[in-house]
């Protein structure tokens, strides 16, 4: 089994000989016991693999979000939403706030969300993958890290607009933008309001033609109140 690579299974008939319980099963029974283990075993670690793959910065959930802290956040949308039915339907999530309102955090909670449904994801500072793939750009490999991305059926861009974009940001911005419309979805964290982003991407020519591939496709939440780091920070 091992040697076969079917370490779920070898787990599971480890585990029968150090117990009794296997006795009292019939063969189509212990074959099936196995075989479900296998399968646990795999699915599982499917999981861990694309979670390790999407880059989080940190862990989070949709089972911890807080729904007390008065900013504005929905909780039937959210649940809604947990359902990742919108990646599977290239649909598009926009979160916008001040800083501290948890944007990242549910943003990241519904990337694990994803992988936890098979869902291959990944996750990226905006400033960072921009920087990545315009040095990407000058080596003449963009090509290839562009595929990788798009491979990707969602996308998590995290503080996106922080600094207005460059012209070599806007150009590589449309076309992962361009590449994914109405195929995969995109999830924008941003401190601007949905608003502010025309002036943000600066050419009016490329605001337009990215504007218009991604917001009608779009659910949005728009986080208020307090920091939640001291918020939490005055409850202790």
């Amino acid at each position: 089994m091992q040697r076969m690579k079917l370490h779920g299974m070898a787990s599971a008939f480890r585990e029968s000989l150090s117990c009794t319980f296997a006795e009292s099963m019939t063969p189509d029974n212990f074959v099936a016991w196995l075989l479900s283990n296998e399968w646990d075993y795999r699915i599982n670690a499917t999981i861990e693999r694309l979670i390790r793959q999407a880059g989080f910065r940190y862990k989070a959930f949709p089972e911890d979000i807080d729904y007390t802290l008065g900013r504005n956040l929905d909780r039937n949308q959210m649940e809604r939403l947990a359902t990742v039915d919108f990646v599977r339907n290239g649909q598009n999530l926009f979160l916008t706030g001040s800083s501290g309102t948890g944007k990242s955090f549910i943003a990241t909670a519904l990337g694990y969300q994803a992988c936890r449904a098979g869902i291959k994801t990944m996750y990226a500072s905006s400033a960072k993958l921009m920087g990545h793939l315009k040095l990407a750009k000058a080596k003449g490999t963009i090509e290839a890290e562009l595929k990788k991305i798009e491979r990707c059926q969602l996308l998590i861009l995290d503080d996106l607009f922080l600094v207005p974009v460059d012209q070599k940001e806007r150009a590589i911005l449309l076309e992962i933008i361009e590449d994914r419309h109405n195929q995969k979805s995109i999830t924008i964290t941003s401190q601007l309001p949905v608003t502010s982003w025309y002036e943000a991407i600066g050419e009016p020519t490329v605001a337009d033609a990215i504007l218009d591939r991604i917001v009608h496709t779009a659910h949005q939440i728009e986080l208020t109140g307090e920091s939640v780091r001291k918020i939490m920070g005055n409850r202790k």
